[in-house]
């Protein structure tokens, strides 16, 4: 890859380099590692209020980890409250796994800066003709990228945060069951931001649980299968249904109580803490990974609320797949290509087509050289379609 690259675009792969190795050093620099709380630290005698600070949530939060009324009374031994020591030791372990690391963020948008640099500069070598199409991007830099994801951003650092996680706990703060409702809307808008920038590029490049979906897909087996798939009408509608049925149940609209969380009980991310609390913990993380195998990224399609919220914001995209509608011969090439409805929908000029997650199969196809990951409104090289775009 190294030798077809011009001297330009060795520039620039030396400054995705260092800026993701910058990012990434700010962050060592500034991550703080306090001592944290244990679940030894905590006993029954407490109350509810002398506990809920020292692990960064509401008393109410703790209240529905025990499996009490979010009103129940704050002040009064646990004890009282009927509340046993391996009680309050497994629903204080399960809080503190949700404690930030906040390395990870830099982390995360050290893999994003990468994956935009190398779409959009590194991918294609300057000048190469469309014949050569077979040579461009090369998969080994997505799959390194997604190797680190799962290492780094998932079993090194933790399950938190993430992605769905963030959009979850907006809906939660405004519950009452966090502090600060500032500090989890300002967690989502990392996570959309990087997903605007570079379209969908914090699901496809830096999640790990997308990530290790993605790494499972890839492996060369299962062809047949893998040109199966799911209708987006079908798919998107599941993650949508979850999703209001989640807002139903967090606000009491549905089930007559506040605080009941159902992504809690099909949480993937939990893998990397190593913590399968719920026998639905585990078997989604099965499920999900095992159809991994013959489907694209099926979390991320069915149930992912993050997926869902980002799949609205792709209009907004700055960085994208564009399609020069002068050049397209509407071959197919792309639509056979992409291992979802993405370019199908986005070709037949559709408004809110599939997820794309930028995983560039697309951009090494077209023999007719239509197809590039550029800026919006850019028109140097391949204009945007305005009937639909490519992303």
């Amino acid at each position: 890859m190294l030798t077809s690259l011009s001297g330009r675009q060795r520039l620039w792969l030396a400054f995705a380099l260092l800026a993701a190795a910058g990012i990434v050093a700010v962050g060592v620099l500034r991550h703080k590692t306090a001592p944290p709380a244990l679940p030894a630290e905590f006993t029954v005698e407490m109350a509810i209020r002398q506990i809920a600070p020292r692990l960064n949530v509401t008393g109410k939060n703790l209240a529905r980890e025990l499996g009490l009324p979010l009103d129940a009374a704050k002040r009064k031994p646990l004890r009282v409250l009927g509340i046993t020591q391996g009680e309050l030791d497994h629903a204080t372990e399960h809080l503190l796994g949700h404690r930030e690391t906040m390395l990870k963020y830099y982390v995360f948008a050290a893999l994003a800066v990468f994956g935009l640099v190398y779409l959009v500069r590194l991918g294609r070598p300057d000048g190469s003709p469309a014949a050569e199409r077979r040579t461009w991007y090369p998969r080994w830099p997505y799959v390194a990228s997604l190797v680190l994801a799962v290492a780094v951003c998932g079993f090194a650092l933790g399950k938190s945060p993430n992605p769905m996680e963030s959009s979850v706990k907006v809906f939660k703060s405004l519950v009452g069951l966090y502090p600060s409702i500032a500090a989890k809307v300002g967690a989502f808008a990392f996570f959309a931001v990087l997903a605007v920038v570079g379209n969908k590029l914090i699901c496809g490049w830096a999640c790990p649980f997308g990530a290790l979906q993605e790494l499972i897909y890839h492996l060369p087996i299962l062809r047949k299968l893998k040109k199966h798939k799911l209708p987006f009408a079908v798919s998107n509608t599941v993650r949508g249904t979850l999703f209001v049925v989640m807002l139903l149940l967090l606000f009491g609209i549905m089930g007559g109580h506040e605080g009941f969380v159902v992504y809690h009980f099909i949480n993937p991310f939990n893998l990397f803490n190593l913590d399968i609390e719920t026998v639905t913990v585990g078997a989604t993380i099965l499920a999900a990974l095992v159809a991994s195998f013959g489907f694209y990224r099926p979390f991320c399609q069915l149930v992912c609320p993050f997926g869902l919220l980002s799949w609205f914001l792709e209009p907004l995209s700055i960085f994208r797949v564009k399609i020069d509608p002068d050049r397209c011969t509407h071959c197919g090439a792309c639509v056979s290509a992409c291992p979802l409805d993405a370019a199908k929908g986005r070709l037949a000029g559709k408004a809110f087509p599939a997820d794309c997650f930028s995983c560039g199969r697309c951009l090494r196809v077209c023999p007719v050289d239509a197809i590039r990951y550029g800026l919006v409104g850019q028109t140097s090289a391949a204009p945007d379609l305005d009937s639909g775009h490519l992303g």
